[in-house]
């Protein structure tokens, strides 16, 4: 039977999620354990009923929701205890890209699998990436391009970190991307949608380790 924690943030139950963090709390788990052991369970649930076609953008984003009512409740505690996670990504749209839906929902399902996540919104320059891995000294930048007339943009993006010496893993993807046009441009990965984008940055991370 799945704890009742992670039943709530699948089930996008927000109003719920602080009570039954509270209970996990009171019951003596610690902030990095309720993340270990619920949240992170909880969003490989959400990535594989849309793997699935159970659910679909508006489920995921209403599980993502409830996900981060938990966060922002233990992300104190957290700090205090002083545990840090283990990655930190870097993500944004491409420049002359506004769409953001996709990359937001990536950032959550990196926010569940416990990274650090710093989101540099849409239509972001490729020197503005370099700039904020070399400050958050991330591992990793999640390239987004939902329009086909921004592919280019990704490909200079992607020459212009990998020109900066930025020793990072660039993980790309957008409706217009596919495996080959990843490889092409000189990107470490690529995640087909946001159900696989934890899996995939997790295991060019693990793999570099």
């Amino acid at each position: 039977m799945e704890h009742p924690l992670i039943q709530a943030i699948v089930a996008g139950r927000r109003k719920d999620v602080p009570a039954l963090v509270q209970q996990c709390l009171d019951a003596g788990e610690s902030a990095a354990a309720i993340v270990e052991n619920r949240l992170v369970p909880a969003m490989s649930v959400v990535g594989e009923k849309f793997k699935c076609n159970e659910f679909f953008v508006p489920e995921m984003l209403i599980a993502a929701r409830a996900m981060n009512e938990a966060l922002k409740i233990l992300e104190p505690r957290l700090v205090a205890a002083g545990v840090k996670p283990k990655y930190t990504a870097v993500i944004g749209t491409v420049q002359g890209d506004l769409h953001d839906i996709g990359k937001n929902l990536v950032a959550m399902m990196w926010k569940g699998a416990n990274f650090v996540v710093i989101d540099l919104g849409v239509n972001v320059p490729a020197e503005q990436f370099v700039a904020a891995a070399r400050r958050h000294r991330s591992n990793l930048i999640g390239l987004s391009a939902l329009l086909s007339t921004t592919m280019p943009a990704m490909r200079e993006t992607v020459k212009t970190i990998r020109d900066a010496g930025v020793a990072v893993k660039i993980l790309v993807g957008g409706a217009p991307i596919t495996a080959e046009f990843a490889r092409e441009i000189g990107a470490d990965g690529f995640a087909p949608d946001a159900s696989s984008a934890a899996d995939a940055a997790l295991a060019l991370l693990q793999g570099a380790a």
